[in-house]
Order: structure tokens, then C-alpha cells, then sequence
């Protein structure tokens, strides 16, 4: 069976706010007639109640002033006729006598019965409309009741898709973070495979510093933390590679120009020193020629690395970019 509240419940949740808003309004104004109509109710039951009492009362006053009155209406008409009759009739009056007075006594215990039956009755209309009034309070009560519990279901769904929600939100952040936290994992792995040290200055344009200013040793380089810091998305091997490649031709660049840079240093040393002792040949501002070509050379090759060296590093800060980008 359908249950007319909740149906009603169901009917205002469907509306738009304003419209649910009215459909309270009329469903407050319904219960208030409803409980102004039983009040009139009760009020009409008390009202015919009191209307039968009377009446009953008026109906067994009426009875018994009606009975003695003809109770001795009787007994005169049969003293009138015993006294025609004569002395002869004394027994049939003496047995009218005894039967008339069973007859009182009769009639006074149907009046006896009667009375109990009425006040009996009374009672039984009192309590029938108590329990009337009972039953609707209960009605309404149980209205409530059902009302409350469809709101409370309600609520109860909504709450229920809050946690769905959230619970999903949840399993979606701890992957994600399980997924970052490897990433970050194997990135520390991979920096201290090959040495890389962080360093925290970068330049304002965004390009990388000297890089012959960043060697510290054979094997080591400097990195700054935000190019560290993005990690690279679980899975993508080509750009793995690729980093792979540019630092380990990074650090094969820094081992060349740091030997080009002790023989560099030992030719000019032993330049300085020929430049003491005075020879014979073509000289060009106090300097062999052949000894200014190398130089120049030397310089040439130590200029082309650096360019190399450069190229790298912003190869690598981009391959960072997109790794992040795409994490």
C-alpha cells in the first residue's frame, strides 16, 4: 500500500526550491484545517453526547411520573368496580391487589434496569469518543512520524553519494600519490646514478649559467631543484632515454674541455717560457706563429664544446618542462 505522505515527500523533492517552498506552505495549511476540522468534530460528539444524556434523563423523569399516576388511576377503577360489585368479589380484589403490585415491583426494577442501562451507555459513548479523539491524534502523530522518516531517508541518500564521492576522491589521490612518490623514487635513483648535485641559482632569463663554472669533479653535476623537483610520468621510457643520453654527453663534454683546458694551460705555460729565451724566425707581437695557432685552435675547440655544453643543458631543462607538463 502506497503510503500518502511519502508519495507527497517524493512529489515535493521533485520540484524546483520555489515550488517546494509553496507545496509547504499548502501542506502546512492542510494539516491546520485537518486539526481545526477535528476540533469541531470533537466538539459536535460532545454536543450530540450531551443532547442523548438529556433526552434520557427527560425520558425516564417522564416514565416515572407517568407510572403513579396510572398505577393509582388503575386501583381506583378497580376499587370503583369491586365496590359495585359488592362484598361477594373481596377475593378477585385481594388477588388484583397482589398482581398490581407485582406489577409495581416489576415496573420498578425495569426502571432500575433501565437507569443502569442508560448511565452504562453514557459511559460507552464517553469512552467511544475518547478513543475517536485518540485515534486521530495518532493519525496525525503517525503523519509526522512518516513524514520525518522520508526526510530522514532522504538525507540519508544524499549522505550516502557524499561518501561515494569522497571515497572516491580519496582512492584517486592515494593513487596519484603513490604514483608520484615512485616517480620521485626512481628520478633520486637516476640523479644519484649519475651525480648530479642540486644547485638552487638559476639564471632570471631562464637560461643556464657557464657551464664551466658548474664542474666540480670528474662525474658530478649540478642540477637545479626545479628541474629536479618535476618528476617524469610513470611509464614514458623515450624521454627516460633521451635525459639518459643528454647527461651522460653532458658529462663527457665537461671531461673534454677539462682537458682541453690543462693542455691549454700547458701551452701557455710553455709559451711564456719561449717567449724568455730569444730565437730566430718569424715572430708576430713577440709570439710564434705556430704557437698563436694552436692557441687559437685550442680556443676554437674550447668555444664549440661550450656551445655543445649549453645545447645540452637547455635540451635537458626542456625535456624537465615537458616531463613535468605532462605529469
Amino acid at each position: 500500500m502506497t503510503n500518502p505522505a511519502a508519495t507527497q515527500n517524493k512529489e515535493i523533492e521533485c520540484l524546483s526550491p520555489e515550488a517546494q517552498k509553496l507545496a509547504e506552505a499548502r501542506l502546512a495549511a492542510k494539516r491546520a484545517a485537518r486539526a481545526e476540522a477535528r476540533e469541531i468534530r470533537m466538539k459536535e460528539l460532545e454536543r450530540q453526547q450531551k443532547e442523548v444524556e438529556e433526552r434520557s434523563e427527560k425520558d425516564f423523569e417522564k416514565g416515572s411520573r407517568s407510572l403513579p399516576s396510572l398505577s393509582a388511576a388503575t386501583l381506583a377503577s378497580l376499587g370503583g368496580t369491586s365496590s359495585r360489585r359488592g362484598s361477594g368479589d373481596t377475593s378477585i380484589s385481594l388477588d388484583t391487589e397482589a398482581s398490581i403490585r407485582e406489577i409495581k415491583d416489576s415496573l420498578a426494577e425495569a426502571e432500575e434496569k433501565y437507569k443502569k442501562a442508560m448511565v452504562s451507555n453514557a459511559q460507552l459513548d464517553n469512552e467511544k469518543t475518547n478513543f475517536m479523539y485518540q485515534v486521530d491524534t495518532l493519525k496525525d502523530v503517525l503523519l509526522e512520524l512518516e513524514e520525518q522518516l522520508a526526510e530522514s531517508r532522504r538525507q540519508l541518500e544524499e549522505k550516502s553519494k557524499e561518501f561515494e564521492r569522497e571515497k572516491h576522491a580519496h582512492s584517486i589521490l592515494q593513487f596519484q600519490f603513490a604514483e608520484v612518490k615512485e616517480a620521485l623514487k626512481q628520478r633520486e635513483e637516476l640523479l644519484e646514478k649519475h651525480g648530479i648535485i642540486l644547485n638552487s641559482e638559476t639564471a632570471t632569463n631562464g637560461e643556464t649559467s657557464d657551464p664551466l663554472s658548474r664542474v666540480e669533479h670528474p662525474g658530478s653535476t649540478k642540477m637545479t631543484k626545479e628541474e629536479v623537483g618535476a618528476p617524469q610520468a610513470p611509464g614514458d621510457g623515450t624521454l627516460d632515454i633521451r635525459l639518459k643520453k643528454l647527461v651522460d654527453e653532458r658529462e663527457g663534454l665537461l671531461e673534454q674541455i677539462k682537458k682541453l683546458r690543462g693542455q691549454l694551460e700547458e701551452r701557455q705555460k710553455n709559451v711564456r717560457l719561449d717567449s724568455l729565451r730569444p730565437e730566430d724566425g718569424v715572430l708576430e707581437n713577440g709570439t710564434d706563429v705556430h704557437v698563436m695557432d694552436l692557441h687559437r685552435d685550442a680556443n676554437r675547440q674550447i668555444s664549440d664544446l661550450k656551445f655543445k655544453l649549453a645545447k645540452s643543458e637547455q635540451e635537458i631543462t626542456a625535456l624537465e618542462q615537458n616531463v613535468r607538463v605532462r605529469f
